[in-house]
């Protein structure tokens, strides 16, 4: 396989990831509105598009702000250009987290709301990731040089982690976790937490691996998001200890 790797669309030659990235949000969608249809959603239609249009303008702007963040020495170098097509997923849950309370607190939302999003956030993560490793180095989501048998040429000639790859994996790791999850009694919201928990955790452990840019303290803007969100979720992280005792 050449990285980046390209397909012929009606005799133009587009990137893989186009297709993979479109792909995952209308599988996404899909499988959202298929798994609303086995539930009673104690949240009602409008409330719900309301609280769907927060996260999407939430992670509109966290991505870009933590990819912006990504390489602080660049930053008084971004155009509006440079600083709308850099995106990061872990900024978009950031952003997207911040945009759902906020537009819970202007509706009048007290429900917790993201559970029926887990599933299908795994699966567009998936696919998406798909596009991700077919652009090798020319997206900024690669590791750095290994000489383990993990290790895999992605079109510089040298063998790096495959993070990609690991993430795929790592979603299939979650998707198996919360179908044993699926008929267990929890806290409504519980799952959702417990994915945002497992996915930073996850993306503040790669970065070690990964080619990063420290922020402040030799951590990067990935890993001091991932630990506002442990702080975030304090209150559940101190339960599951509580419990697991």
């Amino acid at each position: 396989m050449t990285f980046p790797y390209q397909i012929s669309f009606f005799g133009d030659k587009v990137y893989l990831h186009f297709f993979f990235e479109t792909l995952a949000f209308i599988v996404g969608i899909r499988l959202y509105y298929y798994l609303k249809r086995g539930i009673t959603d104690p949240i009602s239609d409008i409330n719900r598009l309301w609280i769907l249009l927060g996260a999407m303008i939430g992670a509109l702007i966290g991505s870009r702000v933590i990819a912006m963040l990504e390489t602080p020495s660049e930053i008084m170098q971004q155009t509006l250009l440079s600083f709308y097509q850099n995106k990061t997923v872990a900024g978009g849950f950031l952003g997207g987290l911040f945009g759902v309370e906020l537009i819970k607190k202007i509706i009048g939302v007290k429900i917790a709301s993201g559970d029926i999003y887990v599933i299908p956030i795994i699966v567009a993560l998936f696919i998406g990731r798909m596009g991700c490793f077919s652009m090798g180095i020319a997206e900024p989501t690669y590791g750095v040089e290994t000489s383990s048998i993990f290790g895999m040429d992605l079109g510089d000639g040298k063998l790096r982690h495959p993070v990609m790859l690991y993430e795929m994996a790592f979603m299939v790791m979650l998707f198996i976790l919360f179908q044993l999850l699926k008929n267990k009694n929890m806290e409504n919201g519980d799952r959702f937490k417990l994915f945002m928990l497992l996915y930073f955790l996850y993306r503040f452990l790669v970065e070690f691996i990964k080619p990063y840019h420290p922020l402040l303290l030799d951590l990067s803007s990935i890993q001091w998001s991932a630990l506002f969100v442990f702080a975030y979720y304090y209150k559940f992280i101190l339960r599951l200890i509580r419990y697991a005792q």
